[in-house]
Order: C-alpha cells, then sequence, then structure tokens
C-alpha cells in the first residue's frame, strides 16, 4: 500500500496525489463516498461503491428472478390483483 503524507486546510479541503487519482479513474475527478471506520476515513469511487453492492446483492441473492426489482414488482402486482 502507497502512503504519502498530505494536509487537511482549515476549511476542510485535501488534494488526492495524482497517481492515486489516476490509479482509481479519477484523474479526470469524478464522484467519492467518504465513509468513517473507527478512527479511518476511507474515500471510495462511486463505482467501486455500486460494484461492491452490486457483489454483495449477488452473492446474498444469487440469480433468482424473484430478487430483481422487477421480479418484487410483479409479485406485488399478484397479490394486489388477488384482493
Amino acid at each position: 500500500m502507497n502512503a504519502i503524507q498530505g494536509k487537511v486546510s482549515k476549511s476542510g479541503r485535501i488534494s488526492l496525489p495524482a497517481e492515486f487519482r489516476k490509479a482509481v479513474g479519477l484523474d479526470q475527478g469524478g464522484a467519492v463516498v467518504f465513509e468513517l471506520a473507527g478512527s479511518e476515513i476511507r474515500i471510495r469511487t462511486i463505482d467501486e461503491v455500486v460494484n461492491r453492492a452490486q457483489a454483495l446483492t449477488h452473492q446474498l441473492l444469487g440469480s433468482k428472478p424473484s430478487a430483481s426489482v422487477d421480479g418484487f414488482l410483479a409479485e406485488r402486482r399478484k397479490e394486489a390483483s388477488r384482493q
């Protein structure tokens, strides 16, 4: 793991090293998510957060057709038509 010392300004601004931005696809800028994990601040790209969420969803639900939003809505429509 690379580590580079930096500074946080009084207003809370930080500058990410160019090699770090390039390594995670932020060389042209982009949206990130900040997470506080104990005493660590983690910065993750939106793509990485979405990919992780999709992987966890697939791990938990597998490829069950009823696990999709479309499957859920179809099930709700069936229930509503029975009432």
